[in-house]
């Protein structure tokens, strides 16, 4: 039985949102964060150390490893593609070369949402109520003014901002998750349309979710996906179009090409050694419930109340696919963030779909609750932009004292520089934040998407401030960067140094900002090094790798924003 759609949309609220001002904004969200940053600790420098060792041929690209150990992050794919846009772009620096294919990524996730929100809009359950003497929204019209209400609500999350712009693993998973929706709502959509291409890309994505580091992740989403696209076709009736083509309804069917696809990588993938099986280290009595829920909370904003406010709504199309199938991907990630040692990361991938559920929920919000969502947005992100500022001329003038004062205290040696490009940006962003802010209170027609706009720009406001006006502080208190350096003119220009203990992100600074040659404790690599690097934490066993006899402790090096974080460098005295 059809339930009545709860969606009352005229023609007049359905306006595009220009073209050239949507494009300008997924560049002022993509753009900063990717351009002018060093790598930062801890996964970000940790994943650029490994491109850095397979680039330089000191490591195989099917098995990634750092000076002969196996890197923490499994999945080669990511790194693949960093090393090898190091191979392709020798003109410019490898920390900004590897970053490349990683901002299309990013891209590549803004545009698939965007895609998947309009296809899943264009079902016939999603569509709202036709007036008795016309008037109601284009189907067409309907699904972009949606598509571009999806797309403000995955850039106003505030969990994407930093996630998404690091050169990781986590970023390649986003992507391939938000086209494995994408492919799921075009098969919910076109049907019977193109299903090869649409088979193709959702298989080439499956396996890249395995080479990514997440066969499981792959499994449980596309076989939850294919599962509710198969159920669907029950409420749908098969187009007569076999007269068409000499082939069978079965032949034409793209979810049983990608149901077969998927039951292949399955076997290849356990045939080659990832076997797609949950690897959680966390038991549902163990979970802490009180720190994953503010997580949750804050990481999603704004788009979790838009989504319950969507599925109560539309609680009555729960089954149909423009609610089920963005329901079961965001499931499948918030399930996994609860059980997952890191929470933010695992939940990264439930994002695109929380924004799709979200925009279904702009053609049954009322008016007062939008203004209330404009007004809570403008003085949340008007405030965080003046804050911001207001630290950065403290940090140039002294002024006020006190905001400079803890500068000083939580940066120790941070000395800040003008650099006039940087408050341009930043200045640029400020003006057109303020013209956005007279235009969203001024009378104009009401759109589906304006709701979002305000939370969208304020995110994104926010973050190039961040990456303009306080990017030199950023990088001297998130990088690896300065400790780095210091301990480059503590040890012998050329040769070699032993490291014992220390972590893949540490290993991979000290060879790129410290252009170090490093070689582990315990082999016969280091006879010839007259320098080590100890972490403290495995000083206590150093004497079981090392002859301490003929090494003496020379200095401790600790980052200036964390003294709790040091390295200890011994210089060799014997034979």
């Amino acid at each position: 039985m059809n339930q009545p759609t709860p969606a009352i949309v005229t023609q007049s609220a359905v306006r595009r949102l220009p073209r050239i001002a949507l494009i300008l904004f997924c560049a002022a969200y993509v753009l900063p964060g990717f351009l002018g940053r060093e790598p930062w600790k801890n996964a970000d420098v940790s994943a650029f150390g490994v491109m850095l060792e397979m680039a330089a041929g000191h490591s195989g690209w099917w098995s990634p490893q750092v000076l002969g150990v196996a890197v923490e992050e499994t999945g080669p794919l990511p790194y693949w593609l960093g090393a090898a846009f190091i191979k392709l772009l020798p003109f410019l620096s490898p920390d900004f070369a590897v970053r490349v294919p990683f901002a299309l990524l990013l891209a590549l996730t803004l545009a698939s949402t965007w895609y998947t929100v309009y296809h899943l809009a264009r079902q016939p359950a999603a569509q709202p109520v036709q007036f008795a003497f016309g008037g109601e929204a284009n189907p067409t019209d309907y699904a972009r003014a949606l598509a571009d209400a999806g797309l403000l609500a995955l850039m106003a999350c505030l969990g994407l901002a930093q996630l998404s712009h690091e050169t990781t693993p986590d970023l390649a998973r986003l992507a391939l998750v938000s086209v494995m929706l994408l492919m799921a709502s075009r098969m919910a959509h076109t049907g019977h349309r193109q299903p090869i291409r649409n088979a193709a890309i959702w298989g080439t994505a499956i396996v890249a979710m395995v080479f990514s580091g997440a066969p499981w992740i792959a499994v449980i989403l596309g076989a939850g996906l294919l599962l509710i696209l198969r159920l669907s076709r029950r409420h749908q009736p098969e187009p007569d179009t076999q007269w068409l083509t000499n082939e069978t309804p079965s032949q034409r069917d793209p979810v049983l090409w990608s149901t077969v696809l998927l039951v292949l990588v399955i076997a290849a993938s356990a045939g080659f050694g990832h076997v797609p099986a949950p690897g959680l280290q966390t038991e549902w009595g163990q979970v802490e419930w009180r720190s994953w829920g503010k997580l949750l909370v804050w990481f999603t904003w704004p788009a979790w109340p838009l989504v319950l406010w969507t599925l109560w709504r539309w609680r009555h199309q729960l089954l149909r696919p423009h609610v089920a199938l963005p329901l079961w991907a965001a499931l499948v990630s918030v399930v996994d963030s609860a059980l997952s040692p890191e929470r933010d990361r695992a939940l990264l991938l439930a994002l695109p779909a929380l924004a799709a559920l979200a925009a279904f929920a702009l053609p049954t919000l009322r008016r007062s609750v939008s203004s209330l969502i404009d007004w809570f947005t403008l003085l949340f992100f008007s405030g965080c932009a003046l804050v911001i500022w207001v630290i950065w001329f403290a940090m140039q003038t002294g002024v006020p004292a006190k905001p400079a004062a803890n500068v000083t205290k939580l940066a120790p040696g941070f000395v800040p520089e003008f650099s006039l490009w940087l408050f341009l940006a930043g200045a640029v962003a400020t003006g057109a934040w303020l013209w956005l802010v007279a235009w969203r209170v001024g009378k104009h027609r009401q759109a589906l998407w304006k709701s979002l706009v305000l939370p969208a720009a304020g995110a994104t406001l926010c973050w190039l401030l961040l990456m303009t006006l306080w990017l030199p502080l950023l990088d001297f208190g998130r990088s690896y960067g300065p400790i780095s350096r210091r301990i480059a003119t503590l040890v012998p220009a050329q040769g070699c140094v032993i490291v014992d203990g220390l972590s893949q992100a540490q290993i991979a600074a000290l060879q790129y900002h410290g252009a170090l040659t490093l070689v582990r404790s315990g082999g016969q690599a280091g006879a010839d090094c007259q320098s080590m690097v100890v972490a403290p934490a495995s000083q206590a066993t150093l004497n079981q790798r090392v002859e301490l006899t003929h090494w003496a402790f020379k200095s401790t090096v600790s980052r200036l924003t964390d003294s709790k974080e040091s390295l200890l460098v011994y210089q060799r005295v014997g034979n």
